[in-house]
């Protein structure tokens, strides 16, 4: 056991503490596997009716994995497939829970993050959340079970959210469908403390949710979001926001065009299928592509620029999106020699 990650039973919940604040709680391979065997232990524990995850900073729930080790250790030729497939493992356990499994939410939420607190029944938003899904900005894409989750997100919102990888703030996460509920961050001890007694989280969240969360600004665009984000090939969502005279598609065109042109690719076709796929065959999915991301370039120089170096200039190999291979999506979607993710535990 380490302290990244901290467990105790309250009363009638169980509550699990994030604890790597100066990394902005990024997921390490421990944090995973014992949050995970936690979970395990806790679900068919009848003392315990509701499991609760919040952060020990107020920056930030969780920014992700940690990407500088999975740098370093592709780097070395050891890419941490084993890392991936436990955190896929712990998002389907997440997806699957017979209690109710309730993230706190109040700062940074991204990629890992995302996916420790996406897949459970109650996703409560703090004033200062700020989400994203910034992977193909690194030359990676947008995993954690996002393949499922983020087609789902209201008016095409995932699809804007994981092509450009622009955060987006509180009421635009109620609006999309990422948050369920809005409370103030100084009302999240109260919901602890009133489930620990074992009070139901849906009348307390009825008692303290927000009624007065400011208007969306991200879906003060839902046509256009809805016109360009349902487009059937990705360069034609590229050429509709082109053709749409606003700031609003100038900027997400513009963002779009510095990420990654194979990443790009790859995201779009992979929330297609995952559209109208089931949660498991998502995660699978990842896990194939996984295999082959880790082995390219983009994802190195993408961490390069952005996190090593931080230069903020990646050479994207290819450049363009029109330069992409045709075979790509098949070559990265393909089934592994070894087959595919098992959930079994």
């Amino acid at each position: 056991m380490t302290n990244e990650i901290l467990f105790e039973v309250v009363g009638q919940s169980g509550v699990i503490t994030l604890n790597r604040p100066k990394a902005l709680n990024a997921l390490t391979h421990n944090m995973v596997k014992e949050l995970f065997a936690k979970l395990v232990a806790w679900k068919t524990d009848g003392s315990i009716d509701a499991v609760v995850v919040k952060s020990a900073s107020e920056k930030a729930f969780c920014a992700g994995g940690d990407i500088r080790y999975l740098y370093d250790q592709g780097l070395a030729d050891h890419p941490p497939f084993d890392f991936f497939a436990d955190e896929y493992r712990l998002n389907h356990l997440i997806h699957n829970y017979p209690k109710p499994y309730i993230s706190l939410i109040n700062g940074i939420v991204m990629g890992g993050g995302f996916g420790i607190s996406a897949h459970g029944s109650h996703r409560i938003a703090g004033e200062k959340i700020s989400f994203a899904m910034p992977e193909v900005g690194i030359g990676f894409f947008p995993d954690v079970g996002g393949t499922y989750f983020l087609p789902r997100m209201h008016s095409c919102s995932g699809y804007y959210c994981a092509l450009t990888g622009i955060r987006i703030k509180r009421s635009d996460c109620l609006a999309s469908g990422f948050a369920t509920h809005a409370v103030s961050f100084q009302k999240f001890d109260e919901i602890e403390h009133r489930l620990a007694s074992g009070e139901n989280i849906d009348g307390i969240l009825v008692d303290l949710q927000d009624q007065d969360v400011a208007p969306a600004q991200l879906f003060e665009h839902r046509d256009t979001l809805v016109r360009c984000f349902s487009q059937p090939t990705l360069v034609a969502v590229i050429e509709e926001l082109e053709n749409t005279i606003t700031e609003f598609a100038n900027t997400a065109r513009e963002t779009m065009l510095k990420k990654s042109p194979s990443s790009l690719v790859i995201t779009f076709a992979q929330l297609g299928f995952g559209s109208a796929n089931e949660f498991e065959a998502c995660l699978q999915l990842e896990y194939r592509i996984v295999h082959r991301i880790m082995k390219d370039r983009d994802f190195y120089e993408g961490v390069r620029a952005v996190i090593v170096d931080k230069d903020h200039n990646p050479d994207w190999s290819p450049g363009t999106i029109k330069q992409v291979s045709n075979n790509l999506v098949e070559e990265y979607f393909a089934p592994l020699d070894a087959g595919d993710l098992s959930f079994q535990i």
